[in-house]
């Protein structure tokens, strides 16, 4: 697995997206690992978007549907 710096990365993001390999590679900042890009099988890519259209939300999915105040 490989390692590049968040600069780095933003540089060179085009070059490293064909480069990367079954291990990943290691977003780091400051030196600590913050994110890490991994390769999309071709088994796994097909299920993006597989449910477009057949799904359906009802209601509003930011809310619990608990009324509160803040100030109490």
């Amino acid at each position: 697995m490989s390692t590049v710096s968040a600069s780095k990365f933003k540089e060179q993001c085009l070059s490293l997206l064909d480069q990367v390999d079954n291990n990943g590679i290691v977003i780091t900042k400051h030196g600590k690992p913050v994110a890490k890009l991994i390769r999309i099988e071709s088994s796994s890519a097909s299920l993006i978007g597989a449910l477009k259209g057949k799904l359906k939300i009802k209601g509003d999915i930011f809310s619990t549907g608990t009324r509160w105040n803040a100030e109490s």
